[in-house]
């Protein structure tokens, strides 16, 4: 049996939520769907696997072990932040070469955590057969806030080689991508094997290879937390792990799965995945709505009332209100407000 270790990757400000995630408490440790918070119902859905690899930052430290519950899991604390690569990188550096690294952010929503179980356990098995896996997430929408992946030739029933990592598309490239039928959306969720990934990094991104094998060799441990050498991390390249390695292997392979996937990248994305009733409101806190129409609408205490609009989010968070259509939510993050908190 493969032994399947999830690495969860919990970093980001959060900003594009404000005024509910901001720098210090973004939205992975947030009750943003239902009662558990994203980083709870992450958790949760990686529980058919090992014990869980955290790599997160010293600001983040207090919740991640906060609402860990006591369950089983490492702690990797990043000195700073350097992009996924050098998280993934140190997370891989401590473990076993033979450990397949289901690598997932700490922040996103999935709806159906059986067939995410199931997908990781296909692309486990490719992983051990010397692929670099992305889960290619079934595309519903022409979406623009996304990555892509182009589906190329079949791996047997299960899998396909990625013939190309697409960036966020403009509006009709999008839709052209949902009419083709062989693109799916990246959701940055991936399996490796460990001995593989570290092959390839250090073939074809050397500038976070070295640091971050430095960093692991200098560091130190304090209980289930590991603390890096920071002096020798903090030398590490910048750069997302799609750019260091998947993109630049020969060796990339995709595993569709439909899970009812969302990266609730804004309020926007929130509404969607969010419960609403048969004129696409959704309510939390004291509010009253009048002939409105898809109206997000968010109190932590003063009642909001809300009269013949349409698509727009209205959220209160203690002395701080936002108001935005929902096209404007994807701005929500350039705000000095969300730069500042």
């Amino acid at each position: 049996m493969t032994q399947i270790v999830p690495v969860i990757l919990c970093g980001g400000s959060g900003t594009r939520l404000w005024p509910r995630s901001y720098a210090s408490k973004p939205k992975p440790f947030l009750p943003l769907l239902g009662e558990q918070t994203i980083f709870e119902a992450t958790l949760a859905r990686c529980a058919p696997f090992e014990a869980p690899v955290i790599v997160t930052g010293g600001a983040h430290l207090t919740h991640v072990e906060a609402q860990l519950g006591g369950g089983a899991a490492s702690i990797l604390v990043e000195p700073m932040a350097r992009n996924t690569a050098a998280a993934v990188a140190l997370a891989a550096l401590r473990l076993p070469e033979d450990a397949v690294m289901l690598v997932c952010p700490s922040d996103h929503h999935i709806g159906d955590p059986a067939a995410l179980a199931k997908a990781a356990r296909t692309a486990a098995v490719f992983a051990s057969e010397g692929w670099l896996v992305s889960f290619g997430i079934e595309a519903t929408a022409p979406e623009t806030g996304y990555g892509y992946l182009k589906r190329g030739e079949a791996l047997g029933e299960a899998g396909f080689r990625t013939l190309q990592f697409v960036e966020k598309p403009d509006a009709e490239r999008a839709r052209a991508f949902l009419a083709d039928g062989g693109y799916a959306w990246n959701g940055g969720i991936f399996a490796f094997r460990v001995a593989t990934f570290l092959r390839e990094l250090e073939a074809h991104c050397p500038g976070v290879f070295g640091p971050v094998r430095d960093a692991v060799a200098g560091g130190r441990r304090d209980g289930a937390r590991f603390h890096p050498d920071a002096e020798a991390f903090c030398k590490a390249e910048s750069i997302s792990v799609d750019c260091a390695v998947m993109e630049r292997t020969a060796h990339a392979a995709m595993v569709p799965v439909s899970m009812s996937w969302s990266d609730i990248g804004s309020w926007e994305s929130l509404h969607a995945v969010r419960d609403k009733d048969a004129l696409g409101n959704s309510v939390r806190g004291s509010a009253e709505l009048v002939d409105c129409r898809n109206v997000l609408v968010e109190s932590d205490g003063p009642r909001v009332s809300v009269i013949g609009l349409e698509g727009v989010v209205v959220v209160v968070d203690g002395d701080e209100v936002l108001v935005t259509t929902m096209a404007g939510a994807q701005k929500v993050g350039k705000l000095d407000g969300a730069a500042n908190q």
